[in-house]
């Protein structure tokens, strides 16, 4: 940097400064997601394509100006809406802590569970 003009100096400053703002997450990953949530995949479009590339799964908010062939899995609703997007994220957030907890799954929870989801279809 010290034989570079000024100029050339703050451009390049300036480019390291975007590149670490936008990527500086990436240098930190041992190994590649295993799903990527997307809001609005019409915004996204870059990352969806590069979750192509890598086999990425993409789960993604689809509206109607979006298209849902390039989604893995779809969530119907309005990605323009801010109230439905903190709704729906905070929905995928919580399912992930809860999957990273790991959720007792033993043959006598999931009875548990089945029972509650029987009684309250007959008091319906």
């Amino acid at each position: 940097f010290d034989m570079l003009p000024k100029k050339e100096v703050i451009k390049l400053t300036n480019e390291i400064a975007k590149l670490e703002k936008y990527l500086g997450g990436v240098k930190d990953m041992k190994k590649l997601p295993g799903a990527l949530f997307i809001i609005d995949p019409r915004k996204e479009r870059n990352a969806i394509m590069e979750a192509r590339k890598l086999h990425i799964p993409i789960v993604a908010i689809v509206d109607t100006n979006c298209d849902p062939d390039e989604v893995d899995y779809i969530i119907p609703g309005n990605d323009d809406a801010i109230r439905a997007i903190k709704l729906i994220a905070a929905t995928i957030a919580n399912a992930v802590q809860e999957g990273r907890q790991g959720t007792d799954f033993t043959p006598a929870a999931v009875q548990e569970v089945t029972e509650e989801v029987i009684e309250t279809k007959e008091e319906e």
